[in-house]
């Protein structure tokens, strides 16, 4: 190669690293374009937007306000105005914490495709919000409004809009309540159960009474407690139409519902006003599946509990949910049985003040005396230190509740007196029911029948007593 020639190799290779010097000169000096910044960037007044899109991955969503909001494809959809709310909230004060100023590469940030497009508009204006990449080094948001700079945001507004059209209805809801004033339910086993403040019981915490027979009886508080509280942790998100009409109805069975549960309770505002409010719950199976009665002892001496497809609906809302199968089964296990005291003595044994037992055809009286700690137990002039009698017969529970009338051997008998007004007493015999049960009979009633294995210890523990080994 002649010299010239290398002379001129060298000159091309030269101008090529200049230029290449030039341009990292120039990337270098746009680079330090980036400075950290608090401007806020943004500010729309959230009562000032009427109009809402945006469009993230295949999704694209847009809403309109005419006082309340919208949703443009279909006005009829329930729109939760608070969701609304929470996703205009951002932009109120929409502050940053870098900026990048006269990007030329929109790419490199991830706005050439940006990952979700957000448009207000207002009377007066409309913005345009590009999201970007997410920048892992800094953990914040690569963010366009249109105005040639690039923004880092450490509040992402993805976090907010990365929702689907079912996060946007305006689900019903179901009042969680301390004390019901009335509860209704009506289908299968139907029971009215009223509050009152002093019933006919003799436990001072029994309010919930329903009527058997003509009769109040008391419900156990704790039961009907739990029970509405079921009610009120319903999740009602699974929506299966927000427009439902007669023929949706029929398809869903809540046409003629298994189920109808009716609420009524009272709100005190500051100023201890009252309100009273009232809302029912529809419950119900698919037509499909309501099995008949044969259908369903099969299930239960099976002991499998199916899957089932249920349905339900808050008053006359348009909106029909579904519900899982534990919750269709927790809404349908509402009867006295279920919600009545499982123990058998009908009182607080604190408020028992004389036993009179017979047993094997001997009677025995024991007493008792005392509060707290200091209550004890006598049988005749003993005092009684370590007796199980009290345990034994506050175990006595009910395995399940039957109205039979006793045909087999009475076990043992208590007439129980109470140190309440009046002193009132209470009687409970026990008979032979089977290898397994006992059934119990109190105040004349048959009412339960009670394991085997509690009667046993009941007598064992009265023959500690009266042997003297207690």
């Amino acid at each position: 190669m002649s010299r010239s020639k290398k002379l001129l190799l060298l000159l091309g290779v030269l101008a090529v690293v200049c230029v290449a010097t030039f341009c990292v000169s120039l990337y270098q000096e746009h680079k330090e374009q980036i400075k950290t910044s608090d401007q806020i960037i943004l500010e729309i007044p959230e009562d000032s937007v009427t109009a809402l899109s945006w469009t993230y991955e295949d999704q694209s969503l847009a809403f309109h306000k005419d006082e309340v909001w919208y949703y443009d494809e279909d006005e009829t959809f329930p729109v939760n105005e608070d969701a609304i709310s929470a996703l205009l909230e951002g932009f109120q004060s929409f502050g940053v914490s870098f900026i990048i100023e006269e990007v030329e590469d929109y790419g490199q940030y991830g706005l050439d495709d940006p990952v979700c497009t957000i448009q207000l508009t207002t009377e007066d204006a409309s913005y345009e919000i590009q999201l970007g990449d997410f920048s892992t080094m800094d953990s914040q948001r690569y963010v366009s409004i249109g105005d040639g700079n690039v923004y880092l945001v450490q509040e992402d507004p993805l976090d907010a809009f990365d929702v689907e059209l079912s996060d946007l209805i305006a689900n019903d809801s179901l009042p969680y309540v301390d004390t019901a004033d009335q509860l209704s339910i009506q289908g299968e086993d139907s029971l009215q159960i009223t509050w009152q403040e002093e019933g006919a019981s003799y436990r001072e915490e029994d309010h919930y009474f329903v009527t058997v027979d003509g009769e109040a009886q008391p419900l156990d508080t704790g039961l009907v407690e739990d029970f509405l509280y079921t009610l009120s942790s319903l999740d009602l998100t699974e929506y299966m139409t927000y427009n439902a009409g007669e023929d949706d109805l029929a398809t869903y069975g809540l046409d003629d519902p298994e189920r109808t549960i009716t609420l009524d309770y009272t709100t005190q505002d500051e100023d201890g006003n009252e309100t009273a409010h009232t809302v029912s719950l529809a419950v119900s199976r698919a037509p499909a599946e309501r099995w008949d009665d044969t259908q369903a002892d099969a299930e239960t001496e099976t002991g499998e509990e199916e899957e089932v497809t249920a349905y339900a609906r808050v008053d006359d809302s348009p909106i029909i949910y579904k519900i899982t199968t534990q919750e269709y089964r927790a809404l349908m296990d509402a009867s006295y049985d279920t919600l009545r005291h499982k123990e058998i003595l009908p009182a607080d044994l604190e408020n028992v003040s004389r036993v009179d037992v017979t047993l094997d055809g001997t009677s025995y009286t024991l007493t008792a005396s005392g509060e707290g700690e200091e209550r004890t137990w006598s049988y005749g002039e003993q005092e009684l230190e370590n007796s199980d009698l009290p345990d034994a017969l506050q175990a006595l529970t009910a395995d399940r509740f039957t109205g039979e009338e006793p045909t087999g051997q009475e076990e043992i008998s208590f007439t129980l007196r109470l140190s309440l007004e009046g002193e009132p007493t209470v009687s409970i015999q026990f008979y032979r029911y089977d290898g397994t049960y006992c059934l119990a009979v109190v105040d004349g009633q048959p009412t339960a029948l009670v394991t085997r294995s509690q009667v046993v210890d009941l007598q064992e523990a009265v023959y500690a007593v009266v042997l003297g080994e207690s």
